[in-house]
């Protein structure tokens, strides 16, 4: 019925692509403000006597919508109380048609809210995992939910999904944390050590390429 995986009437998992608007969210998207492991909102916004899905991310910016089919999905998980977070997989670029389009996935994580409490910790274990490149399979079964439940939300599927396979004119811009954006993170924790020294490594980066490009145009 949804297109992902639904158990005992308590869990939906499943990966979901969605688009950005215009080239100013794709902006966002490929920004600091958005990193692929982040954890989003789902929003509904009303045009046309279409009710179409959003993400909203943790600066309360929407980057990103969910096609009609996806977006009745999600507002019927919504309509049953249940708690609906996407996490971000990844970010590409496809040229074709012209002048090209930014798209991307989310793993959407859905939850009744009886087992709230494991749930969290889950979705906070499966979004660090995914930040690291890895993609869990959240078509678990019901023994999963069990073990989700059981373990408290520590358990987590050993089973990965790949990348979709990589279409002509199709480039994946982020699918996992860089070196930079973890340290950037660090710093928004709380942790300024890591962020000072996350600019320093920018800038620097930003210094040798001034200094290649002038060497070159020397030589």
């Amino acid at each position: 019925m949804f297109g992902g995986y639904m158990a005992q009437d308590q869990f939906f998992g499943t990966y979901y692509q969605f688009e950005t608007a215009s080239k100013k969210d794709a902006g966002l998207l490929l920004g600091a403000d958005n990193l692929v492991g982040d954890i989003y909102d789902i929003v509904f916004k009303k045009e046309d006597n279409t009710t179409t899905a959003w993400l909203l991310n943790r600066f309360g910016q929407e980057v990103g919508f969910f096609d009609q089919e996806k977006s009745r999905q999600l507002s019927l998980l919504t309509a049953k109380n249940w708690e609906v977070k996407a996490i971000l997989s990844f970010v590409a670029f496809t040229e074709s048609p012209q002048p090209g389009f930014y798209w991307g996935e989310c793993a959407i994580v859905a939850w009744s809210h009886s087992i709230n409490d494991p749930m969290q910790k889950f979705l906070a274990k499966t979004a660090q995992r995914i930040g690291e490149g890895i993609r869990p399979n959240l078509d678990f079964g019901k023994q999963g939910i069990q073990q989700i439940i059981e373990s408290d939300g520590t358990w987590q599927p050993q089973k990965t999904i790949p990348l979709p396979a990589k279409k002509p004119g199709t480039v994946i811009m982020k699918s996992h944390l860089k070196l930079s954006e973890k340290m950037i993170e660090q710093g928004r924790k709380g942790n300024k050590g890591c962020y000072i020294i996350s600019w320093a490594f920018l800038l620097a980066l930003v210094a040798l390429v001034v200094i290649f490009g002038k060497s070159c145009i020397g030589f």
